[in-house]
């Protein structure tokens, strides 16, 4: 089974075109057209984050996961055009295994131990860097230090396919996503769980763990005149949000008309 996810941006003047656009349009054509091959359809909201943690590539509308029991093929196949968005916004997303890679921290807690955010990343390892390297720093050298943020509840991640699986149905020719608004090569996705924004901040601003910088690292954070945490570029290869538990929506299970 794989995951597909959808991580979106906007303008503040363009959520509520969006938002209904989303409800009236988009998600009923998913959930109606794919439905037999679906397991979960779910939106999450972005957070209002505080300013301090808008600098870390903030994407600042919703996340939406889709889980498949079998990809679709993608094109029309019987049924029409996605009907158009109001406006094109940014899009980052990627195709990950239903389940994580790599479970590195929390596992042994329980839900009822507190609610939680979830700050939830997409990172993809600057060009020129092979996968094989990223991994083994990632993995063998970041992932212990990050586990030893003060505060962190929850810390698991997926590979991202590294080859494009499309995904079905289409868009109109005169009516399709701007490329250079759409970020599809990712190499990991990344969940790290705080018990709520000051937990947060301390954690990754105020008392980070010392952390052991790739030779490759090209953020623009500098620390005592080092490369700092999170060492990719904001925007570019690093671009996150915050996310409560539970979706906002679950499309399969609900239908909510959006006007009044």
């Amino acid at each position: 089974m794989l995951k597909s996810i959808v991580m979106m941006d906007l303008p503040i003047d363009d959520i509520a075109p969006m938002e209904r656009w989303y409800y009236e349009a988009h998600s009923s054509e998913i959930s109606r057209r794919y439905g037999p091959f679906l397991q979960r359809h779910e939106s999450y909201v972005a957070l209002d984050a505080p300013e301090d943690a808008r600098r870390f590539g903030f994407y600042n509308w919703r996340v939406t996961e889709t889980y498949w029991r079998e990809m679709p093929e993608a094109g029309a196949r019987g049924a029409y055009c996605f009907t158009p968005a109001p406006v094109w916004n940014p899009i980052a997303t990627c195709t990950v295994p239903a389940q994580p890679d790599d479970d590195f921290f929390g596992w042994d807690g329980f839900s009822t131990d507190g609610a939680s955010i979830r700050w939830y990343i997409l990172m993809r390892y600057p060009l020129g860097v092979r996968l094989k390297d990223g991994e083994d720093w990632f993995v063998n050298v970041h992932a212990p230090e990050v586990c030893r943020q003060p505060g962190l509840t929850r810390f698991f991640s997926f590979k991202c396919e590294q080859e494009a699986i499309p995904l079905p149905g289409m868009w109109h020719p005169d009516a399709t996503p701007p490329q250079d608004m759409t970020m599809v090569q990712w190499d990991r996705v990344v969940e790290l769980w705080y018990p709520s924004f000051s937990a947060w901040r301390k954690a990754v601003i105020e008392e980070p763990p010392a952390y052991t910088p790739p030779e490759w690292a090209t953020d623009d954070f500098y620390k005592d005149g080092y490369p700092a945490y999170p060492f990719f570029k904001p925007g570019v290869d690093f671009v996150s949000t915050f996310l409560l538990e539970r979706p906002a929506d679950e499309f399969l299970r609900d239908t909510r008309y959006y006007r009044p």
